[in-house]
């Protein structure tokens, strides 16, 4: 298991914010890249399913406008607010693309759980979400995340980043989860050589569903408290992640879009979806900070699956 506690005591650590330290700039600089990168996974995720459709003259060219994206705009009673942004397709069954920002107070039950919350509960978050359930069970289903907390006030904010992303098979797929990694190990490594290593092993301890005895996916990377003292180079290896992100699976899709499958092999997918299901009700700790910082519960149950089925 990956010992979380030096990197919680990494941020517990930080010292004094100084004017210096233009932590404000930085929340904004986050909060535009998250929009950013919104926009481009949208904008391609689009384009993979509107060619889809005139490739296989599934639907007239008319029809294909049915499957942009789809977005809906909330505001939380305690401060900010997000959009939710849903396709769903012929290549897709259900993908969402979900941005958030929102501050005000942790409870008090919960603020003693987040670094540099402890005294005053005070927090500001900032993120990204995307959950991806393709048509095709030999498509795997995918997940990214990424986001920048702030936490305190004044000279005592705590601030870090967060996120990883991972790659969940319905039917094996030994092609499709050694190209994903061979691509996050890439990018980590222009960072840090061992941040594959930490956060793949972090990402596989994450993602375990313990009263299955088993893994949700294949993996990927998972990272949090991420602080070196170096900002930029930190935001953009969080950058990275996200771009990796969408050209590694994009590509993925593209391969095996057009795969035939038969009933047996969708039944597999809907009984793997079970899982993920499980999963995310049970064990991510991202449902678990949505539902305590009053987030918006559309937005924080994007992930789950349209269809699935338990035997």
């Amino acid at each position: 298991m990956i010992n979380k506690k030096k990197f919680i005591e990494n941020i517990s650590n930080q010292p004094p914010i100084n004017q210096n330290t233009k932590i404000d700039q930085k929340k904004t600089l986050a909060e535009k890249w998250f929009v950013y990168l919104r926009d481009q996974i949208c904008n391609e995720f689009t384009k993979i399913e509107y060619n889809n459709k005139i490739n296989n003259n599934s639907k007239k060219v008319s029809e294909v406008k049915s499957s942009i994206f789809s977005q809906k705009k909330w505001i939380r009673d305690g401060g900010g607010g997000g959009v939710i942004s849903i396709m769903k397709g012929d290549v897709f069954e259900k993908v969402g693309v979900n941005i958030s920002t929102v501050y005000g107070k942790f409870s008090e039950e919960f603020k003693s759980q987040i670094p540099g919350a402890e005294k005053t509960g005070d927090f500001w978050a900032s993120g990204i979400s995307v959950v991806a359930h393709m048509n095709n069970p030999y498509v795997p289903a995918a997940h990214m995340n990424t986001r920048f907390l702030v936490t305190g006030l004044g000279e005592n904010r705590k601030f870090w980043f967060g996120g990883g992303c991972d790659l969940t098979p319905m039917l094996p797929d030994k092609k499709s989860a050694i190209f994903f990694h061979k691509n996050l190990k890439s990018m980590c490594d222009k960072y840090d050589k061992e941040y594959y290593e930490i956060y793949k092993k972090w990402c596989d301890d994450y993602f375990f569903l313990p009263h299955r005895n088993e893994a949700r996916g294949v993996g990927g990377i998972f990272f949090d408290y991420l602080n070196t003292f170096e900002w930029d180079m930190d935001f953009n290896f969080v950058k990275d992640v996200g771009k990796t992100f969408l050209e590694t699976y994009s590509k993925i899709i593209d391969e095996r879009v057009d795969q035939k499958f038969n009933d047996e092999e969708k039944n597999i997918q809907l009984v793997k979806r079970g899982r993920y299901v499980e999963f995310n009700l049970l064990y991510d700790r991202g449902t678990i900070f949505g539902l305590n910082t009053g987030g918006n519960p559309e937005a924080i149950l994007m992930s789950l699956p349209p269809n699935v089925k338990w035997e």
